[in-house]
């Protein structure tokens, strides 16, 4: 039961958000289509529009830069891991070279 007041609520409010949308139509086809109002903007407010254009382009820099070193570090983590693995084949082997030579003495 309260499942259908739930979907009658849900259609109910979708229904309104459709009416409301139907009815401002009119009025978002009569703006214009490049959002030129013929308002300028203050020089102040260009100027901060500028600024953080540049801040974000170079915060995307540095997200590039932080993909491509996390690249790099995964790629020295598994070399690490090979040659640790390397390592601990040599090391057996030189452990069953040495015990050869104790067992021949």
């Amino acid at each position: 039961m309260a499942e259908l007041f739930f979907l009658i609520i849900l259609i109910v409010s979708f229904g309104g958000m459709a009416f409301i949308a139907w009815r401002h139509l009119n009025d978002l086809n009569a703006l214009p289509k490049n959002a030129d109002y013929g308002i300028k903007k203050h020089r102040i407010i260009l100027d901060i529009e500028d600024k953080t254009r540049e801040i974000f382009f170079i915060i995307e820099k540095q997200i590039y830069l932080h993909k491509f070193l996390f690249w790099v570090k995964s790629i020295i983590l598994r070399l690490e891991s090979r040659i640790d693995y390397f390592l601990q084949n040599i090391r057996k082997k030189a452990q069953q070279v040495d015990k050869k030579r104790k067992r021949k003495k």
